[in-house]
């Protein structure tokens, strides 16, 4: 493995970083940092800059406004823009809905949703879980019917995050009962404002309002809006989530999130001595700042295996990433509880869902500590669970 970087390599990352930090308004950043929710305008400004200077959907087609990007370019990039607190473009949009459309939408659906998706014109959410369909996404039951032209969906939809805020959704629906239940599903796009759609918020366990359930009752979608073919939606599923899947290990972030708890330990009192003085915190705070490192050295070792042998196949090692990923990502808003102490409580939310403390008594980053430690909860679920990730590791790594 050469993990040598060229002085050409070691310039892109000082450009990314010096863009990240002066060009996203620091409001922003600090509230990232902080482990508070943005609110939906802040969300639409960052992408929109990083939009205007070619930065938002670097994954895409360069037809699209991607990048031909070295991966170890895309490394630099996704590690500065994490460890500079911007949140990057919306999931749903960037390395969700768009790379499908990108790779297998008809040319009519490229032109109208690529650009407008990625200046975040268009706000997407995510239609796949179902009651009794999250893990076992191959189980769901919301139909889609071809009549006099078109497609009619009835069914439920659940956890669909951000849904409050969406112009359109990608819903993935079964559209043939009568064959084996993965080679039955369509992928197709609809319009939030199409009449039989209706949105119910889901309060989540740190008080806030995320998620959605969304209900469809014979919502008519034009036939043009399955994206490629009819019952391949299964296929266009699998690519997507492969794309989410790398995402969630967020290697930056954590970096910059275990700095800020190491600064904070340094200041906070326990007793009479500070956070970072109590053997106990100091052997914790170790022991995921070692894992983080770990975690890092293998996603450069999957880039090295790209730089080098160029396989053009998704590495398996990647469910490596995402389940350490989601683990570090909870032990250190763990680690956040510490440093907070008696301060976490009382806090309350906010309409975007960010902490804060109800009756004005200690530091300003406890009130975020409990609710950033409740929804931490659900990303060694979401994007495959940490139980299914192991089992791929088994087969495709470890050859059971």
């Amino acid at each position: 493995m050469d993990l040598n970087f060229t002085a050409e390599e070691l310039a892109f990352r000082d450009e990314m970083r010096k863009f990240f930090r002066t060009e996203i308004p620091e409001s922003i950043r600090t509230k990232v940092l902080e482990g508070q929710h943005l609110t939906k305008d802040e969300i639409i400004l960052q992408q929109r800059i990083l939009n205007k200077h070619g930065l938002a959907v670097p994954g895409w087609p360069v037809e699209w406004g991607g990048k031909d990007w070295t991966p170890v370019q895309r490394y630099f990039y996704a590690d500065e823009i994490q460890l500079a607190g911007v949140p990057g473009g919306l999931a749903f949009n960037t390395s969700m809905v768009g790379p499908v459309i990108a790779q297998f939408g008809s040319e009519a659906q490229k032109k109208k949703f690529l650009p407008a998706t990625a200046n975040l014109d268009i706000w997407w959410c995510q239609g796949f879980s179902e009651p009794g369909a999250g893990s076992d996404l191959a189980g769901l039951r919301t139909k889609a019917e071809l009549i006099d032209g078109q497609w009619v969906i009835n069914g439920q939809k659940t956890w669909t995050t951000l849904g409050q805020h969406a112009d359109w959704i990608f819903v993935l629906c079964r559209t043939d009962p009568n064959v084996k239940k993965q080679e039955g599903i369509s992928y197709i796009l609809c319009d939030m404002k199409t009449p039989g759609i209706t949105v119910r918020p889901i309060q989540t366990i740190d008080g806030g309002h995320e998620v959605n359930e969304v209900f469809f009752d014979d919502v008519k979608v034009p036939a043009e809006n399955i994206v490629g073919e009819v019952n391949k939606g299964w296929d266009y599923a699998k690519f997507l989530l492969g794309n989410e899947r790398t995402g969630i290990a967020q290697v930056g972030a954590s970096k910059a999130r275990l700095k800020r708890i190491r600064e904070l330990a340094a200041i906070e009192p326990m007793g009479e001595a500070r956070v970072l003085d109590n053997p106990k915190f100091r052997e914790k705070l170790s022991m995921v700042e070692i894992e983080l490192k770990a975690l890092e050295m293998t996603q450069l070792r999957i880039i090295a295996d790209e730089k080098g042998k160029a396989k053009g196949r998704p590495n398996p090692a990647s469910s490596i990433l995402k389940m350490k990923g989601s683990e570090i990502q909870q032990w250190i808003t763990d680690l956040t509880m510490d440093v907070a102490g008696p301060y976490i409580m009382p806090f309350a939310m906010s309409d975007e869902g960010s902490g804060r403390n109800e009756v004005g008594y200690g530091p300003e980053f406890a009130a975020a500590a409990a609710p950033a430690y409740f929804n931490k909860r659900k990303v060694s679920i979401y994007g495959g669970s940490n139980e299914i990730q192991r089992n791929i590791i088994a087969k495709a790594i470890l050859g059971f």
